[in-house]
C-alpha cells in the first residue's frame, strides 16, 4: 500500500554524476558566486553615483544587476551548504519558497530583458519621441510591470507544483526545488500538469525571445540606415551587449523546459550556467562595452580604494 504520510521535508542529491568533487565543486562555485555579488554590486553603485547614467537605460540595467544579485542567490547558498559537508534536507516550505523565487526572479529579469528592448527599440527608431515615451513614470511603471507579471507566473506555477500531494520518496535528484523533478515526487498523476508546465515555464521566455527579435530586427534597419561610421559603431556596440545577455539568459532556459527528452546531468549543467554564469557575465558585458559605466565604475572603485589615484588618471 502507498505511503500516505505527508513529506516534510526533501532531499537535495545535488548535480548527478559528481561525486568524490565536491570540494572542488564547493571552491569554483564560491568563486562564482562572490565575484557574481560584487560585480552587480559594483555595477549599480556606478549606476547610482553617477548623474550621467541616469537614464531609462541604466535605470533598468539597475534593476538587472539587483536580480542579477538574488537569483543565484535562492539556489547557491543550499548547495554551498552541503557541498562542504552539512544536511542535504530542504524543508517542506524552504522547497516552496526555492521554487517560487527562482521563477519569481526568472520570469521578472526575462520581462526585463524585453522591457530593455524596447527601450533600445525607441531610443534608436524614435530618437525625438524619447524622452517623451520613456518618461520616469513609464519608466517606473515598467520596472514595476516586470515584477508583477513575474509573481503572478511563479505565484500559478508554485500553486500549480504544490498544490499535488506529497507522501514519499523525497529525494530531488536536483540541486535545488524545480518543477520537473517536484512532479516526479507528487502521489498523483502529473501528465496535466506536465504540458501546463511545459507551455507556462517554456513557452513565456520564448515568446519574450520573439519579442526582443522583433525589436532588433527593426533597431537593425534603423543602424544600417545611419550615415556616420562612428555611430553605426556606437550603437551596435550598444545593442550587441543586450543581445549577448539575453542569448546567454534565454537560450538555458529554453533549452531545459523545451526539450522533449529531459537529461538531468545535462539539466544541471546548464542551470549551473544560468543561476550562476550568466549573471556573473552580465556587469562584464555592459561595462567593457561602455565608456560611460567603465568611467563611472573607476571612480567608485577609487572611492573605495580597490583603484590608485595615478591609475585612475591614467585610465
Amino acid at each position: 500500500m502507498r505511503n500516505l504520510s505527508v513529506v516534510t521535508e526533501f532531499i537535495l542529491l545535488g548535480i548527478p554524476h559528481t561525486e568524490g568533487l565536491e570540494t572542488l565543486l564547493f571552491a569554483l562555485f564560491l568563486s562564482f558566486y562572490i565575484f557574481t555579488l560584487m560585480g552587480n554590486l559594483l555595477i549599480l553603485l556606478a549606476i547610482v553615483s553617477s548623474t550621467l547614467l541616469h537614464t531609462p537605460m541604466y535605470f533598468f540595467l539597475c534593476k538587472l544587476s539587483v536580480c542579477d544579485m538574488f537569483f543565484p542567490s535562492v539556489s547557491s547558498p543550499k548547495m554551498l551548504l552541503y557541498l562542504s559537508g552539512n544536511s542535504r534536507a530542504i524543508s517542506y516550505v524552504g522547497c516552496v519558497s526555492q521554487l517560487f523565487f527562482y521563477h519569481f526572479l526568472g520570469c521578472t529579469e526575462c520581462f526585463l530583458y524585453t522591457v530593455m528592448a524596447y527601450d533600445r527599440f525607441i531610443a534608436m527608431c524614435f530618437p525625438l519621441r524619447y524622452t517623451i515615451t520613456m518618461s520616469h513614470r513609464v519608466c517606473a511603471l515598467l520596472a514595476m510591470g516586470t515584477s508583477f507579471f513575474g509573481c503572478i507566473q511563479a505565484t500559478f506555477l508554485t500553486t500549480l507544483t504544490f498544490q499535488l500531494p506529497y507522501c514519499g520518496p523525497s529525494e530531488v535528484d536536483y540541486f535545488f526545488c524545480d518543477i520537473p523533478m517536484m512532479l516526479k515526487l507528487a502521489c498523483a498523476d502529473t501528465s496535466a500538469l506536465d504540458m501546463v508546465g511545459f507551455i507556462s515555464v517554456g513557452l513565456m521566455p520564448l515568446g519574450c525571445f520573439l519579442l526582443i527579435l522583433t525589436s532588433y530586427s527593426r533597431i537593425l534597419y534603423s543602424i544600417l540606415q545611419i550615415h556616420s561610421a562612428e555611430g553605426r559603431r556606437r550603437a551596435f556596440s550598444t545593442c550587441s551587449a543586450h543581445l549577448t545577455a539575453i542569448l546567454l539568459f534565454c537560450m538555458p532556459v529554453v533549452l531545459i523546459y523545451l526539450r522533449p527528452t529531459p537529461s538531468p546531468w545535462l539539466d544541471a549543467t546548464v542551470q549551473i550556467l544560468n543561476n550562476l554564469v550568466t549573471p556573473m557575465l552580465n556587469p562584464l558585458i555592459y561595462s567593457l562595452r561602455n565608456k560611460e559605466v567603465k568611467s563611472s565604475l573607476r571612480k567608485v572603485l577609487h572611492h573605495l580604494g580597490f583603484l590608485p589615484e595615478q591609475l585612475q588618471r591614467e585610465q
